[in-house]
């Protein structure tokens, strides 16, 4: 029996539609590539590499590249008009509320873009707590660690949360540790995935069994 749920939320609270997504990765191939001077082009292979290790670009660069201006990294990624492309979601919040259980909020993004955009979806209050990446060190999806910090605070077991997260590798991270997860696949981009997927979070009452 599934007695908690943890959401993802960029591109799984508000669709990959709103073209946040892409305005983000800009800025992100913009600041990685400048602060390390190199092009993107020389810059991606070895970022992509670094993916495979490390849960986001910031803890790469960190602990690869002797990074250390979080602050700035996060205000260029992250600007305060970020949010504006938002606008709010009674639907989602009537469903969420809706649920057999509570629900949290788990993020690699750090909690002053997390609120942001829980506001502009006009969220406030819905979750049961949210879990950023700045609380863990730095340290987040995939890594074990995260999924349990998150799961000891509200005193579950993997197997009694459901996950959803629209990145594939976040979801089997979750699955490992004996936890049931969803990859939320809106565009149906992932068909190479093996494990359970929606393309609604409707969809995800039919795994809460």
């Amino acid at each position: 029996m599934i007695r908690h749920i943890f959401f993802d939320l960029d591109n799984t609270l508000y669709s990959i539609n709103t073209g946040i997504e892409e305005l983000f990765l800009r800025r992100l191939k913009e600041y990685t590539s400048s602060w390390l001077g190199i092009t993107w082009e020389e810059c991606e292979p070895i970022w992509r590499e670094g993916l495979k290790t490390y849960g986001t670009t910031l803890e790469w660069l960190i602990k690869e590249k002797g990074f250390t201006d979080k602050d700035a990294y996060y205000a260029h990624i992250h600007p305060e008009d970020e949010a504006d492309f938002l606008e709010a979601d009674p639907e989602l919040r009537h469903f969420i509320e809706s649920l057999p259980c509570r629900s949290s909020i788990l993020t690699n993004s750090p909690p002053s873009h997390a609120e942001r955009i829980i506001k502009k979806l006009e969220l406030e209050g819905v979750f049961q707590n949210m879990f950023a990446i700045e609380e863990h060190g730095l340290k987040g999806k995939p890594h074990p660690s995260f999924f349990y910090r998150a799961l000891n605070c509200i005193g579950l077991q993997p197997y009694e949360a459901l996950f959803i997260d629209d990145i594939p590798r976040y979801v089997e991270g979750y699955i490992a540790i004996g936890g049931k997860g969803l990859l939320f696949d809106e565009r149906d981009k992932y068909t190479w995935y093996t494990h359970e997927r929606i393309k609604d979070l409707r969809e995800l009452l039919n795994f809460m069994g």
